[in-house]
This record gives C-alpha cells, sequence and structure tokens, in this order.
C-alpha cells in the first residue's frame, strides 16, 4: 500500500533515519594514515629512528588506531618519542596531551626541547602527576596511550588505583587504552618495576581492569620468549620480553 500524500514526509525521514542509523561506521570514520610513511617520515631525529629498531613503531601505531582527528593522552611521555608519533598520526586536526611529572627533570628537558619541532604543534605538554593526570576540562578522549613506563609508577608515589580510574573517567564511551610494557616473570607482580624495570603482565591487567576496563587486544610483535625477565630491562643482557595490551572503556 502507498502512502499517502499526507504521510510521505514522515515515510521519508523515517527512511532516511534508517539508513543513516544502517550506516557502516567505516564510512563516518576518518581512515586510518599511512603508518610506515609517518615512521619514514624524513623530519624524523635519528635518536627516534635509533628507537624505532627496539619498538616496531609501524606495527605499534597501527594497534592504536590512532587516526586523524583523534584527542590523545600520552602517558609517561619522556622524552615525546611516542608523543610525536600520536601528533603525526592524529594531525592535522587531532590534539595530543603528552603527560610527565614534574620529578622526571631530564626527560622533562628533552620534551621540551622537542617541542619546538613542528611536529609538535598540536601537542599540549602536561607537567602532572601519574595519579591526577589531566586538568578537570580535558575529556571524552578517544585514546590514551601508556608506553614501557607504567612499571615505573609502581616505586614512584603513585596511586595507581586513582590513576587508573582517572584514566577510565577521561576516555569517552568505547575509548581505549593501550599498554605496551617489559615482562617480569609470573610471581614478580609489581615488585621489580624499580629493580628490572619490568611489571607482570597479568598484575598490570588486574590493576587497570579493577578501573573498569575491559581487554580487547593483545598483540605479540614485541614478544621475545627467550627473555629469561632476571635482568633489568635498561642493560639488557638478552632480549627483552614485552607485551602490549588494549583495553576499552
Amino acid at each position: 500500500m502507498m502512502p499517502s500524500k499526507r504521510h510521505a514526509p514522515i515515510a521519508i525521514a523515517a527512511a532516511a533515519l534508517l539508513a543513516a542509523w544502517l550506516l557502516p561506521t567505516a564510512a563516518v570514520a576518518q581512515a586510518a594514515p599511512d603508518y610506515a610513511a609517518i615512521i619514514a617520515a624524513p623530519d624524523r631525529s635519528d635518536a627516534d629512528r635509533e628507537t624505532d629498531k627496539r619498538r616496531d613503531p609501524v606495527k605499534l601505531l597501527a594497534f592504536t588506531g590512532a587516526r586523524p582527528g583523534m584527542t590523545v593522552l600520552d602517558m609517561g611521555a619522556g622524552g615525546g618519542y611516542s608523543t610525536e608519533l600520536m601528533a603525526r598520526a592524529v594531525a592535522p586536526a587531532g590534539k595530543v596531551y603528552g603527560q610527565n611529572a614534574a620529578a622526571l627533570a631530564r626527560p622533562l628537558e628533552r620534551f621540551e626541547a622537542r617541542m619546538k619541532t613542528p611536529a609538535m604543534n598540536n601537542v599540549v605538554g602536561l607537567v602532572r602527576p601519574f595519579d591526577d593526570p589531566l586538568p578537570p576540562e580535558v575529556r571524552d578522549l578517544d585514546l590514551i596511550t601508556f608506553f614501557f613506563f607504567y612499571h615505573d609508577t609502581t616505586y614512584m608515589e603513585v596511586d595507581r588505583a586513582v590513576m587508573n580510574r582517572k584514566l577510565h573517567a577521561a576516555l569517552k564511551p568505547g575509548g581505549l587504552l593501550v599498554i605496551a610494557d617489559h615482562s617480569a616473570k609470573p610471581g614478580d607482580g609489581a615488585n621489580v618495576g624499580k629493580s628490572l624495570h619490568r611489571i607482570e603482565e597479568s598484575a598490570l591487567r588486574r590493576e587497570v581492569e579493577a578501573a573498569g576496563f575491559k581487554l580487547v587486544g593483545e598483540a605479540d610483535f614485541l614478544r621475545r620468549p627467550q627473555d629469561t625477565r632476571d635482568y633489568p630491562s635498561t642493560r639488557p643482557t638478552g632480549p627483552v620480553d614485552e607485551f602490549v595490551l588494549k583495553f576499552q572503556k
């Protein structure tokens, strides 16, 4: 039965709404950038290219899913290596917050020097405690990255339960937290962060999930199963096994 002329506008509007609802997410989301091209950018520093050799950054960027227009928080930014990669991935309209604690004097100096480069034009540096990483007006983040620094919070004056709850609150619904860190032996828990600069994967996962996050992905491109995990990751005498986990709000 054909709709009457009186009901035709309602039928058309309903059809339009249905079509919009059925439209695949990929059709409205911004496409992923060329991660390999980001890593190959000629203006990246020699020091960063050296770091690339142990980070496998193309795969790491792809795993995060960073895209143009996103708002990202990079926790434990250090000298800004990963912050810059995120900035390049979300450019030109996206924004990245790079967090460091005030006690990290030397990394902060390197971060401030990096902030003077064009690649960091869309970056805001934050000097704030790990358990209070963002000003209250910053919310609805798309992505948080926490690369190879979570273990350091285990021996610093950080309330990690509070930290993880605040990270959860800062994300928009469906937002992602991607953590990479150096693996400790089973049973070591969070007790070797200072001595070996490692953390047991299961211990980290329990802490993060207690804040309300759900594990939705893991990657093995930094796995080194031959690692005996009994030497410092900062002064390795062999390969270092590293895990990469993706959590969702």
